[in-house]
């Protein structure tokens, strides 16, 4: 009699996912910074967190619907459908792998129809189709951008939508970017302060992409803008701005103040609080996040092709176990069919569901 091979359990697949690194990555524990030191996510993150804040009941409603929609809802966990390369990088390079995406309709429904908390996009974008979705899934208007059309391109960020107008559509939130490091970011931090202290006045949620932008943190071959110890503090200015949620990438590497020679930093941060374990630096990054008050997500990075599902469920691996809060993954999910894509944004969200995948 032939035996019918049984599906792997979720455990057993994302541990095949992991490959060589699953017993590192799913049994390490922190202990520069314990799991005990951070306000973990969790079904009363917004009571833990916020209920305690200056952030007002409206601001707190909007949290609630982000943090409760989709397959992730009221687990304290977020999946964000971002959609703004189409700006910050342009329509070619992000659409042209699969050209449903130009219409923003296909953004949309990928965003529910894999179960995200929300979809994360341009004023256009949401505006276009607002009428139909804004009440079905929260939307992200991102009022902050770069553009890569003006030559030779700058560092720099400028408004491109008014709090109002994302209000207006019925945004849960608004997003935006700062480069952190570049000879720009004091006048975009003032900007985006009395941006998000309007949009907390009417009642919207934050969120902060902390991106760091300067050659100088590029040293000897070795790109330190995604170092632990950089990308830390950018967290560290971003909550001090008051971003509700605070986007940033994952780091793979410590040591860029050390590396560029410049800035503040301690010892310390190498040698008792953090180490070069995948989780540890993510912890890091939480930690400057008022440990873990805000919201880390991770971005997912760009598409790489056949590898995608793999690394992006050892990146969300690495957030939760790190205390983070979950990943904002788009290239990987829109430059791939629209199933494909909604099987690789369900296998993040399954790790987050994952009861078996704990907090370091």
């Amino acid at each position: 009699m032939m035996t019918v091979a049984q599906p792997m359990s979720g455990i057993d697949r994302i541990t095949e996912l992991l490959g060589d690194e699953a017993d590192s990555l799913l049994n390490h524990t922190c202990k520069g910074i314990p799991k005990e030191s951070l306000n973990l996510p969790g079904p009363d993150h917004l009571d833990r967190c916020f209920g305690v804040s200056d952030r007002k009941p409206t601001v707190l409603v909007n949290l609630a619907r982000l943090y409760n929609s989709g397959r992730l809802a009221g687990s304290g966990y977020l999946s964000i459908l971002p959609v703004d390369q189409g700006i910050e990088h342009s329509g070619a390079a992000s659409f042209a792998p699969n050209p449903e995406y130009f219409d923003p309709e296909n953004i949309v429904r990928l965003a529910i129809e894999g179960g995200c908390n929300g979809v994360a996009s341009t004023l256009g974008v949401l505006g276009s189709i607002s009428r139909k979705y804004a009440h079905k899934i929260p939307f992200v208007v991102k009022i902050y951008h770069n553009e890569m059309l003006t030559y030779p391109n700058r560092d720099e960020q400028g408004l491109v939508a008014q709090v109002e107008q994302a209000w207006e559509l019925g945004a849960a939130a608004v997003g935006a970017t700062i480069y952190f490091g570049s000879e720009d970011c004091d006048r975009e931090l003032v900007e985006i302060s009395e941006a998000f202290a309007q949009a907390h006045d009417l009642g919207l949620a934050t969120i902060l992409w902390c991106y760091l932008r300067n050659p100088a943190f590029k040293k000897e071959g070795v790109d330190y803008h995604d170092a632990a110890d950089l990308t830390g503090q950018a967290n560290h200015l971003g909550v001090t701005i008051e971003a509700d949620i605070v986007k940033q990438k994952q780091a793979t590497k410590d040591g860029g103040y050390t590396a560029i020679g410049f800035g503040k930093t301690s010892p310390l941060v190498y040698s008792d609080l953090s180490s070069d374990h995948p989780v540890d630096l993510v912890r890091w990054q939480v930690a400057n996040c008022y440990m873990g008050r805000v919201g880390l997500i991770n971005s997912g990075g760009a598409s790489g092709g056949q590898g995608d599902l793999a690394q992006a469920v050892r990146t969300a691996v690495i957030n939760k176990r790190g205390g983070g809060t979950g990943l904002i993954s788009g290239r990987k999910a829109f430059q791939r069919p629209m199933g494909e894509g909604i099987e690789l944004l369900n296998a993040i969200q399954d790790v987050f569901l994952s009861p078996d995948i704990t907090v370091a």
